[in-house]
Parts: C-alpha cells; structure tokens; sequence
C-alpha cells in the first residue's frame, strides 16, 4: 500500500518548508548523471535537512526560472554541481542553467542583511573539469572536487552539509551510505510507476522513510 503523503510527513505546496533546513540541489538532469543526482538527494536527507530542486514542482503555468528563483529564496543553502558545463553534441555547446542558478544563489547572499539571513552555497565540479576558464570569478571560492562516483559524492556532499550550523548530529559517510541502496531501490519503484521524475514529495518522503528505518 503507497504511503500516504500528509501535512505531518511532507507535501510541497501543502506544508510551509523551514529555510534553515531547506538545501536547493542545481545539478544535471539526464540519465547519466541520475545515480548521482539520486546520491546528493540521499545524502542531503541523511545530513538532516530537505533538499529543493527545479523539478519538485512538475510542469505549471509559472515560468521555471521563477519557480527555480522562488526555491532558492526559500532555502538557506544551496549545492551546485557544474558537471555539464563543457561542450557537448555536434554543436559542442555547453550548458549553462547551472552556472545561472548559481548566479541567483550569490545574488541570494549578497541580499541577507543579517549574518542568519544569508544563503550559504557550495560549487561541486568533477576531478579535472576547467571550471576556471569560464567562470574565473569562482577561482577565488575552492569549489570541492567530486570523482564522479555515488559514493564521491555522498561524502562531497556531507562533508560541507555537516559543517553548517542547522545540520543534525554528525554521521559517518559510511553510516549514510549504507542507506543508499534503499533508496535507489525506492527510486526505481517510483520511477516505474511515475516515469523519470517523481512527484517531488513523493521522493523526499522515501527519503525520510528509509532514513528513520536507518535511524538517521
């Protein structure tokens, strides 16, 4: 029997999200990188908090950017992954959503007028990506250096989450991963009954499922 989304467990556009908790997730949406993806969301509910992301609010009427823009405004951290940001195709041409949400991240930041108010953001690139050739302006900031496994990124992920002041009691990356296959397997149901993208509550409730089962 599906487990029954509810006020008390989670539904966007039902329940009123906390900020402090709330991490937006900017990172490639394809096949490829979709273990991946999967593997940041994991992490990010193993770390205690709620992850966002472009996708959560299905296809609407509003434009996406304005959606996307909103669930940043409403989250006090964002984790940005620039995996894709190299040529790509016949017409080798990157893609550049993500260094764009990122900019509406900074621009977040620059806006909190109080230290508690100010959005906190990481940069993840892959182990060798020229990053700075595009985006110079980011040499400055040290983004972390990820080697393109599950497991990379879990830690990648944790080892900035854990450090900011909401997080939850410190685990081990290996005490979250051993969650991991839970979760894929849940993502695999979900995604043969709904396609590749889930209803977004239905997915974080997984997570939050599985991370109790693990006493998370």
């Amino acid at each position: 029997m599906p487990a029954k989304r509810t006020r008390e467990h989670f539904g966007l556009g039902v329940l009123r999200l906390a900020p402090a908790t709330s991490v937006f997730l900017n990172c490639p949406y394809d096949p490829e990188y979709g273990p991946l993806f999967d593997a940041a969301v994991w992490a990010t509910i193993g770390c205690g908090f709620t992850p966002r992301s472009a996708v959560e609010s299905g296809t609407t009427a509003e434009p996406r950017i304005d959606r996307i823009t909103r669930a940043i405004f409403e989250s006090k951290y964002s984790i940005h992954d620039l995996s894709r940001c190299k040529g790509e195709g016949d017409a080798n041409l990157a893609r550049f959503n993500m260094p764009l949400e990122l900019g509406i991240a900074m621009a977040r930041r620059a806006l909190g007028r109080r230290l508690a108010e100010r959005h906190d953001w990481l940069v993840m690139v892959p182990a060798g990506h020229p990053y700075g050739r595009f985006i110079s302006d980011l040499a400055g900031y040290d983004p972390v250096v990820h080697n393109g496994t599950e497991r990379g990124l879990v830690v990648a992920v944790m080892r900035w989450l854990a450090t900011r002041v909401d997080a939850a009691d410190t685990l081990s990356p290996d005490q979250v991963l051993k969650g991991l296959p839970e979760f894929k397997r849940a993502m695999r149901k979900l995604r043969k009954s709904w396609g590749p993208w889930p209803p977004w509550a239905d997915v974080v409730l997984a997570g939050l499922q599985i991370a109790k089962q693990f006493r998370l």
